[in-house]
């Protein structure tokens, strides 16, 4: 609805840095792909996680992290607390988002 009213899928602020980082660390893959339907930057910057790929990494959201390297995530983006996604997802030990990676 707030997309449909005009909403800045890309507007930045807040904790996370954008909608797509927070709807990524959350898991909700709905959302993540409402966003990216509406165009939302998947290599936007910002937040406590850097990106959205990273904070999907963080989290252990595998389909989540597939479903941005599929519309071209910057699995090399630099920033956020981790330093880089691999570094989010190798810290929690999830072995099969370092795969993906």
């Amino acid at each position: 609805m707030l997309l449909d009213k005009g909403a800045d899928v890309n507007a930045k602020g807040g904790y996370y840095g954008n909608a797509l980082q927070a709807a990524s660390y959350r898991g909700n893959e709905t959302i993540v792909q409402l966003l990216l339907d509406n165009h939302a930057d998947v290599n936007a910057e910002g937040g406590k996680y850097g990106n959205a790929l990273q904070a999907a990494s963080s989290e252990g959201n595998e389909a989540i992290v597939q479903l941005l390297l599929n519309n071209h995530a910057d699995v090399n983006a630099e920033g956020g607390e981790y330093g880089n996604a691999l570094q989010a997802a190798s810290s929690k030990g999830n072995e099969a988002i370092v795969q993906l990676l």
